[in-house]
């Protein structure tokens, strides 16, 4: 405990010192804390952080989804609602489909569910990492609702394919019935139990006595009674916190004063930082591990990297031809709807640019880090520290290639600048109108 105590009071240290150097030098932090981590594995005679797989996901993902759910636009959400939900789920199960089989054709002893499993960890794009990047670079606010909304309800749906490709993994068999009718109880069960705790939480603030920081620290432990009542009922806790967090963003106004918000803002921002960090330097202090299990399995290092090259590329080409589908299915089938263009040049150069948008993040460190090492008959869980190797590899190519690359592609492309503008004006329009109304009485 004393050795572990002052490394991890070093590492939230490291943390905001890699966070500062980022906005000195215009590049979005999650790119310094994966370098980072990376770079730290390699100091000899660093303790060993480890943490139990099985709570990986209880530690990290419920406050993580609770606060994205928070940030994003609800009206934005349910104005673009169509696309989002197309790449949420359609557009997931597309890569991971994509993943499995290209692994289970091309990389020995991968089989169909583990690539499913892998596919299901690298599908979902994160959101912080996107939202770090855009902020060096101007884009339309309904695009990044788009961007946010989807990241939001891909977790959900890429963690569902985790949890039933980790059951056929383990299982060695895969009944497509009862996977039905256990996917139908997830979805439905989870975002049932999501809005109804989410309900008894805004009546608790409303009408119990509380004060700012009681607010706070109430707000801290409903993502995890969320995650933790729904996955006790065999429903998915992700989306309970999701649906339950999207409940309760859109009546912050009713049961929240405004300095519980504005304190309550800060403390989430500092803490969700935090939890980035923590994970992207977790990995990165495993990965001596991960190379040594990888050696003692006969798998060559140049090898390894290959596999996570391989996967990168197929994740990348999977989001580009689904974002020129998702363009093409909605000229044909609601013309109406399609993004507006100055040309017909700048409407096609738009879904390359959503396409490029798929850097992923912390939810892939997480889902990675919770398979187990072994099933509760004691085998080893197959291929696991090749799949962590490929999950770290695929985040640190995506942002350091697209997320390096993604601000000088939309300067250079202008597709945004025309949307831009309009938005602008509209937002100037509405906000003579209501000063208007205001002088009128």
């Amino acid at each position: 405990m004393h050795t572990i105590l002052p490394f991890l009071l070093a590492m939230v240290a490291i943390i905001v010192l890699l966070n500062m150097w980022a906005a000195k030098l215009k590049i979005a932090y999650p790119i310094l804390l994966v370098v980072g981590g990376l770079l730290i594995s390699f100091i000899p005679g660093l303790p060993m952080v480890k943490i139990d797989p099985n709570l990986i996901f209880f530690i990290f993902l419920p406050p993580l989804l609770f606060e994205a759910a928070w940030s994003i636009s609800f009206k934005e959400m349910k104005k673009w609602w169509r696309i989002i939900g197309s790449f949420a789920f359609l557009v997931v199960f597309f890569t991971a489909l994509s993943v499995a089989l290209v692994t289970n054709y091309l990389i020995p002893g991968f089989t169909i569910a583990l690539g499913f499993l892998l596919g299901g960890i690298v599908s979902p794009p994160d959101a912080v990492s996107t939202g770090a990047i855009t902020k060096f670079v101007k884009i339309p606010k309904s695009t990044s609702a788009i961007l946010e909304g989807e990241s939001l309800l891909n977790d959900a749906s890429s963690l569902i394919i985790f949890r039933f490709a980790l059951v056929a993994v383990g299982t060695g068999q895969f009944i497509w019935q009862d996977a039905a009718l256990s996917f139908l109880w997830m979805v439905i069960g989870g975002a049932g139990i999501g809005l109804l705790l989410g309900w008894i939480f805004v009546q608790a603030h409303r009408y119990l006595p509380t004060d700012a920081p009681s607010d706070i620290a109430l707000m801290l432990i409903e993502p995890y009674l969320m995650y933790w009542i729904a996955e006790e009922l065999h429903s998915s806790g992700v989306l309970a916190v999701v649906s339950g967090g999207l409940f309760m963003s859109a009546r912050r106004l009713l049961f929240l004063s405004s300095t519980s918000r504005i304190r309550a803002f800060s403390v989430w921002e500092s803490f969700i930082f935090i939890l980035n960090g923590m994970v992207f330097l977790i990995i990165g202090l495993e990965l001596p591990e991960i190379t040594d299990g990888l050696k003692s399995k006969g798998i060559p290092l140049n090898t390894a990297i290959g596999y996570g090259l391989l996967v990168t590329g197929v994740l990348i080409a999977a989001r580009i031809i689904s974002s020129y589908a998702a363009l093409i299915a909605t000229l044909i089938f609601r013309p109406s709807v399609a993004p507006a263009a100055s040309s017909r040049r700048m409407r096609f150069t738009m879904p390359l640019l959503l396409g490029w948008t798929g850097m992923r993040g912390v939810v892939s460190l997480a889902a990675a880090l919770a398979i187990p090492l072994a099933f509760d008959h004691g085998t080893a869980f197959p291929q696991r520290d090749l799949i962590l190797f490929i999950t770290f590899e695929v985040i640190l190519l995506t942002l350091l290639v697209q997320g390096l690359t993604l601000p000088y592609f939309i300067k250079r492309a202008g597709a945004f600048g025309e949307r831009i503008n309009k938005e602008n004006e509209e937002m100037v329009r509405q906000k003579v109108k209501q000063d208007l109304k205001v002088h009128s009485y």
